[in-house]
């Protein structure tokens, strides 16, 4: 299927993501540490990342931009647990695809990486 990164701060968030999206049959690789998943990407290659907007060290729209210089073709769907239409906007406009907002339904973000999937593929 596809190679997805999960960065969020929280550990147990980003398991659940792998769970649910493994079942699915995509590739997941999780992180906590910023610099740990934009290395990931350069070296990997991939095709979604689900990024919290609130991380330890950077914004998860800091991270949004380092991984569209390193791949702009890259798919990303932000999380957060405060959802606000600036951070909203502000996501969308670096380039990110779709947002969720926590806690994760899991219907909701199966449907929303098949949605991003599928318009990949059609363009």
């Amino acid at each position: 299927m596809s190679q997805i990164i999960v960065l969020d701060d929280v550990e147990d968030a980003g398991a659940m993501i792998k769970r649910i999206l493994e079942r699915k049959g995509h590739s997941v690789a999780v992180f906590t540490e910023e610099h740990q998943a934009l290395e990931y990407a350069k070296q990997q290659g991939v095709d979604i990342a689900i990024l919290d907007i609130k991380l330890k060290k950077m914004s998860g729209v800091a991270v949004l931009k380092q991984l569209k210089e390193v791949d702009p073709e890259i798919e990303v769907l932000m999380l957060t647990g405060y959802p606000t239409l600036e951070t909203a906007r502000e996501a969308m406009d670096f380039g990110a695809r779709e947002y969720l907002v926590k806690p994760i339904d899991k219907n909701e973000l199966e449907q929303k990486v098949h949605s991003i999937l599928e318009n990949r593929s059609s363009t």
